[in-house]
């Protein structure tokens, strides 16, 4: 078995990591959060989404905290910024901000389509098919994501061959890059293993990446075997940050100091420098006041802090 030699991991924490905190974060916040992570070596980092303010209030700052990224001299070359945004008004106000990359949200469950966005799956793709256009016409790249890509709190185990359709059409409508959600992480790696073969087998491998969130403990092991198939792109979130308001009991997504431990252990490359992480991990939990999701980031700090007693003795 070979394993990818290179992972590009996309930072998801400043958005859908932040989207449904219940404490307001200062734009000042999120902006030095995802500096912090461009400093640690993140290349993708999702900044904020452009939806109506009074569904996300969390997001309502979106196009300050863009344009001030894209206008700070600190910014890092080769750093992207990509946004998400569910319909045309959405994509219009993320434009007007500069923003170059952007995604779209769709789901492989009928229920959970109609709970998380108000329509049907068809419904979804048709709304979704004039952001694709307005971004091809202005060269802007387009992402799509997949919710309940292996399981759904509604409707249970989400058949392969449903998650595969809908990315089919993502990509027929111009997603060059597809990534499918674990939501309510309840998958296994069989089972993402199972999806991710009915994916392959309608797009293209290299355009597929994996996003788990955590809540049964699986989504170190579910990239693992995604590796495993062939894939090297996933999403992850610092801290573990993150969860669904539309997914009961789904817990955050799979913590960035996590995934990069288990890639720099198989002598995979990432280019995430994982001290650098956890000081980024730090400022978002010390701001928003909760310990590290992550088990990396517990016991590294807690490695860190006993070596600063055992040095005041």
């Amino acid at each position: 078995m070979t394993l990818p030699a290179q992972v590009r991991l996309i930072e998801v924490g400043a958005r859908d990591g932040l989207q449904n905190e219940p404490q307001l974060v200062a734009t000042a916040a999120k902006v030095e959060l995802i500096e912090r992570l461009a400093d640690a070596g993140l290349t993708t980092i999702e900044a904020t989404s452009f939806v109506s303010p009074r569904w996300v209030p969390q997001m309502a700052d979106g196009g300050e905290v863009l344009r001030t990224l894209l206008t700070r001299p600190r910014r890092r070359p080769g750093v992207s910024y990509p946004v998400l945004t569910p319909n045309l008004k959405g994509f219009d106000a993320a434009v007007q901000a500069g923003a170059q990359e952007v995604a779209i949200f769709a789901a492989a469950s009928e229920t959970f389509s109609e709970k998380n966005i108000n329509c049907s799956i068809a419904e979804s793709l048709k709304r979704f098919a004039a952001v694709t256009d307005a971004a091809s016409a202005l060269d802007i790249r387009v992402r799509g994501y997949v919710s309940c890509a292996v399981t759904c709190p509604y409707e249970g185990a989400t058949a392969p061959a449903q998650t595969a359709s809908v990315v089919r059409r993502l990509r027929d409508l111009g997603c060059d890059e597809i990534s499918l959600g674990d939501t309510i992480g309840a998958g296994t790696p069989a089972a993402v293993q199972r999806m991710i073969e009915a994916c392959a087998a309608v797009v293209p491998l290299a355009s597929l990446a994996g996003h788990y969130h955590d809540t049964y403990g699986m989504a170190v092991a579910n990239i693992y075997a995604s590796l495993q198939m062939g894939m090297n792109v996933f999403d992850s979130a610092v801290g573990g940050l993150g969860g669904c308001p539309y997914a009961p009991g789904a817990g955050g997504n799979v913590a960035t100091e996590d995934v990069v431990y288990l890639l720099h252990g198989l002598g995979i490359e990432t280019g995430v420098d994982l001290e650098r992480l956890l000081g980024a991990a730090g400022f978002i939990l010390d701001y928003l006041g909760r310990p590290p999701a992550s088990k990396v980031a517990r016991a590294l700090l807690a490695k860190r802090a006993a070596a600063v007693r055992a040095e005041q003795r």
